[in-house]
């Protein structure tokens, strides 16, 4: 029989029953008003952690996008997580509405990660690249190409989960990590990559095309 997958992050799971049983008590104590708020609030837990199956396009040196979100900065420049020269840097602003399950860019090895701990000014901003908790990963893909992506937390953000660890083998559009409550995704491309989103485009993770590998 195939295995029925409940479409919500099991980090979702204790914030979904805590506020249903809140929800419960204060129904029971007739406490309307409460039992509203907490019935409001665990929908919304229900619609952050939603985690959806997409379909992941097919296609040889395809890069598709790590989140949901929107691209607010594309630019040129070093890579300075795992020195791998230079780059295109791809950033994702994802707010509280987004589905915030991160996804794998492209199919490699994960060669290693890297935490670091920081303060939570608003992911939308530049300093947050510099400031913020923070979490990359550097992937190498079965040809040796580099792609760096960087979980960033943002002001409402309080916590980064990266399932990922090094050895570890992933496809494109394979569930890695999320971030709770707004945050802030940035992919290191090589500079030979070809880019096909521009700032302000919305982007699907696992399904929206960020560009294209340069053939090997």
């Amino acid at each position: 029989m195939q295995k029925i997958r409940v479409p919500v992050a099991k980090e979702g799971i204790p914030f979904l029953g805590m506020s249903a049983l809140a929800t419960v008590v204060f129904a029971l104590l007739q406490l309307k008003v409460a039992a509203l708020l907490a019935l409001v609030f665990t929908g919304f837990v229900l619609y952050f952690f939603r985690d959806p199956d997409r379909i992941v396009p097919a296609g040889p040196d395809l890069i598709t996008s790590p989140a949901d979100g929107k691209v607010i900065e594309v630019e040129r420049g070093p890579e300075p997580y795992f020195n791998t020269g230079g780059s295109i840097r791809v950033s994702i602003f994802m707010n509280v509405f987004n589905c915030h399950v991160n996804r794998a860019p492209v199919d490699g090895e994960v060669v290693e990660v890297k935490y670091r701990p920081g303060t939570f000014v608003s992911a939308n901003k530049r300093r947050a690249m510099a400031e913020n908790e923070q979490a990359a990963m550097l992937l190498r893909d079965p040809v040796g190409r580099k792609v760096t992506v960087v979980q960033v937390a943002g002001l409402i953000a309080r916590r980064i989960v990266c399932w990922a660890e090094p050895g570890d083998r992933l496809k494109r559009g394979q569930r890695y990590g999320l971030i709770r409550f707004g945050s802030r995704l940035d992919v290191y491309l090589p500079e030979s990559a070809e880019v096909f989103v521009e700032r302000g485009q919305r982007v699907v993770a696992g399904q929206t095309v960020l560009g294209k590998m340069e053939s090997a």
